[in-house]
């Protein structure tokens, strides 16, 4: 019986080859791995841009968008008058005034007017005896008027507070007679008395009075 063929040992020379091709594998392995962990396909693609796309076909703005706001302008503040304004017929109340209810023989009336500032402002009037006028009636006869005979008329200028009430200082005498300016420094007759009535009416500054104060005559 013979001996089996004894395997041939290889050279050290082929050992360190194949040693060194394993290495170099290796390290191609090693690398393919780390290429692909730090350059994945995707990373290529460019990303998407975050900014909108403006379109020539966008909606134009409103026109309460693109209005300017109106700047706001300050109210003017009225301005109060420099001073009272002339009272108005509908600013003043006037009445006649008699001293008395009756007057006996040889008794003469004594008559005024009042006047009142009904509104809630002040105003100016003319309370002089050019602005006067008292008129002395019985039934439909007219006895006497101030005017016709007065002399030296004067103006004098006040101004009435509201709701102010006044009454002429000075009181007009009425002598009992009848006027006319054709008798002024004439006789005149007188008017008849023994319970006779009589009504006073007045006005001021063209402003009537709303009525009359009636007074008997002895």
């Amino acid at each position: 019986m013979t001996d089996a063929p004894r395997r041939r040992r290889q050279s050290p020379a082929v050992y360190r080859r194949r040693r060194l091709a394993a290495a170099l594998l290796a390290l191609l392995v090693i690398g393919l791995v780390v290429w692909l962990v730090a350059a994945p396909p995707w990373r290529s693609v460019p990303a998407a841009d975050p900014s909108p796309v403006t379109s020539s076909s966008a909606p134009a703005p409103s026109a309460a968008e693109s209005a300017p706001t109106p700047t706001p302008t300050a109210t003017p503040t009225p301005t109060a008058p420099a001073g009272p304004v002339e009272c108005s017929p509908a600013d003043i109340t006037v009445e006649a005034v008699a001293d008395k209810g009756e007057y006996g023989q040889g008794e003469n009336p004594q008559l005024s007017i009042r006047l009142t500032n009904t509104s809630a402002n002040p105003c100016t009037m003319n309370v002089g005896t050019s602005a006067q006028s008292f008129t002395v009636t019985s039934g439909s006869d007219v006895w006497w008027r101030s005017t016709d005979c007065q002399t030296e008329p004067s103006d004098m200028e006040v101004t009435l507070a509201a709701g102010q009430q006044v009454t002429s200082a000075a009181p007009l005498t009425w002598d009992r007679t009848r006027s006319s300016v054709s008798s002024c420094d004439g006789e005149r007759p007188f008017a008849p008395g023994g319970g006779a009535t009589y009504h006073l009416s007045v006005s001021i500054g063209g402003i009537p009075s709303a009525g009359t104060v009636s007074f008997i005559l002895q």
